[in-house]
């Protein structure tokens, strides 16, 4: 079990006490592991200061108003992702499948391309396989990141942690990323008409450009996927 994915994927999870009490250990589990370099690891610093100092109601009203209430910084990855809604749903259920073949139970409420909960998942497979599959959600990691960075977010460290595990994105589409317009947390009646409107995409607009549709990025991932289960059962809490 990859201990990295594990603490990357608490990192971004809603903040709780067992977060909070937790934290400490992050940093040397990381260092001991070495999946990631120094510098990435020394990034991670702030954000786990802030667990350390900041009250639990504060961190959690932080991170609704991130990544509950601004849709470009969603954590759900099929969210950044164009397609159809009909290929996104059955994406889900796909991926909600391929967890469980591995013996990953997930509760109901969950959906399955929450990042936190993907790189639970990335966990329980051997590390070289982890490293392939976190390659195909890339982009999305990279758009993420951009965005965070934009904000001055500690969590941006994550998400650049992340990226270093995923490897470089393409530089087109991340220069595009940076001139695309960001959701205002603050603009509810924006929020609302942004939520309405068609699902949000990351690359220059065409269909063939960018982030590949949910059902591609699945593809890719299933084909990857090993054939022997990586966990003998197991629950995921959210």
């Amino acid at each position: 079990m990859t201990k990295t994915f594990k603490i990357l994927a608490a990192l971004l999870t809603y903040p709780t006490a067992e977060i909070q009490e937790a934290v400490d250990d992050f940093l040397p589990l990381l260092k001991e592991e070495a999946l990631l370099t120094a510098p990435f690891i020394k990034r991670l610093k702030p954000l786990i200061a802030e667990y350390r100092e900041r009250d639990l109601l504060d961190l959690q009203e932080r991170y609704v108003l991130l990544f509950d209430r601004t849709r470009t910084l969603s954590l759900h990855l099929f969210e950044h992702v164009h397609g159809e809604s009909r290929d996104r749903g059955q994406a889900m259920v796909d991926l909600k499948a391929m967890y469980e073949a591995s013996g990953l139970n997930i509760d109901s409420t969950e959906l399955p391309d929450f990042l936190p909960l993907f790189l639970e998942y990335l966990s329980t497979l051997p590390c070289d396989e982890a490293l392939e599959l976190l390659q195909e959600p890339a982009h999305v990691i990279a758009a993420i990141g951009e965005r965070l960075a934009k904000r001055d977010s500690s969590y941006a460290s994550v998400l650049s942690g992340l990226g270093q595990l995923a490897g470089p994105a393409d530089p087109k589409i991340i220069e595009a990323l940076r001139a695309e317009p960001d959701d205002d947390p603050e603009d509810l009646a924006a929020l609302d008409e942004a939520w309405e409107a068609e699902q949000v995409t990351f690359g220059p607009g065409s269909p063939d450009e960018g982030c590949p549709k949910a059902s591609d990025m699945l593809g890719k991932m299933l084909e990857e996927a090993p054939s022997e289960p990586a966990l003998n059962g197991g629950q995921h809490n959210g």
